[in-house]
């Protein structure tokens, strides 16, 4: 039986909520939009009194074999002090990635519909057994100590 969105969209918005209060038990300053229409999960204010926005995209173990870690049909243009948090439910992975390291590692789709969106891919499916791919390896964190 495949989920509904309700309880997908749940998913999603359980991991913000989770990631978010790791973040505020980790002491960091995290403030939370009312309204998610800029790709702004949360913000983070620094140490130095600078800003971050953070995007939060999470995969549940409940998605097609091969598919753990495949986040797609991304829109994001360059952004300063702007951050990714990927999470694979199903491999407990997560990485982060600068708005410019995003750009940089991610594929944007040519053409169909979702034309000038990006996707990025960071397990391989090998003999039915997914894996991190290791060119990924960099970015995978098991803090958040990369925004203090």
């Amino acid at each position: 039986m495949s989920k509904s969105f309700r309880s997908l969209a749940g998913f999603g918005k359980r991991m913000e909520y989770y990631f978010i209060g790791q973040m505020l038990r980790e002491g960091l300053e995290c403030y939370v939009p009312l309204v998610d229409d800029n790709g702004v999960d949360c913000i983070i204010k620094k140490s130095d009194g600078t800003f971050i926005e953070i995007q939060i995209k999470a995969r549940s173990k409940d998605v097609k074999q091969g598919d753990a870690a495949l986040f797609s049909a991304i829109e994001h243009s360059a952004r300063a002090n702007y951050y990714f948090i990927f999470y694979s439910e199903r491999l407990d992975c997560m990485w982060i990635l600068s708005s410019e390291e995003f750009l940089k590692e991610c594929v944007t789709n040519k053409n169909g519909k979702n034309v000038g969106k990006h996707s990025i891919w960071f397990n391989g499916c090998k003999n039915n057994r997914e894996y991190c791919k290791p060119k990924f390896d960099k970015y995978i964190c098991k803090d958040f100590s990369k925004f203090k």
